[in-house]
């Protein structure tokens, strides 16, 4: 969805641009899409009559770089994945969640430490997306900007709910499933 989108707004580009964008815009954070793959995508896209090749530029001693623009079906493409996207909900498994139920043989104290570790963790990537929300505010649209607001609240829920998981974890010297309840095996 990204190389359809970054074409149909902004015009035909060559691969380089596109990475320079998708660098400059910080997809990365937005999407699973690596720099580094873009070009076998561009491929791939290309012989899936999405994207065509539109003409080859060489600037100076540059390597040449061939020109990507969207087709009609690339515009169709492009539409239904936004559409299917924006109306699909789907909860995105953690495997935390089974590690942890899987953690009742391990020593509390462990169990803490580990937790404790992927707390700070969270902590500091939250405080990372805020500052970079900071930054980037000025420059975002509304929709961008909601976009981040989506993301701080889901680390700030993943801050909270290990919050209680650390709380919930009995001191050292029990065994971290306690008497809670659990199933025995």
């Amino acid at each position: 969805m990204f190389i359809l989108g970054a074409l149909a707004r902004r015009g035909p580009m060559h691969g380089h641009q596109i990475r320079q964008n998708a660098q400059q815009d910080r997809t990365e954070l937005w999407t699973d899409i690596k720099v580094g793959s873009l070009y076998g995508a561009l491929h791939r896209m290309a012989a899936e009559g999405v994207i065509e090749e539109v003409r080859t530029e060489q600037e100076g001693n540059l390597p040449a770089r061939t020109v990507y623009a969207i087709t009609e079906d690339g515009r169709l493409e492009l539409g239904q994945l936004r559409e299917a996207t924006l109306r699909a909900t789907r909860l995105a498994t953690d495997p935390v969640d089974l590690a942890l139920q899987l953690s009742e043989e391990l020593p509390a104290g462990e169990l803490r430490a580990a937790v404790a570790d992927r707390l700070a963790a969270l902590g500091l990537e939250l405080e990372r997306w805020r500052r970079l929300h900071g930054t980037a505010a000025p420059h975002l649209s509304t929709l961008e900007s909601l976009g981040f607001e989506h993301t701080l609240m889901r680390l700030e829920t993943e801050v909270a709910w290990h919050e209680r998981v650390l709380a919930a974890i009995p001191d050292a010297g029990e065994a971290a499933g306690g008497a809670g309840g659990g199933k025995e095996a």
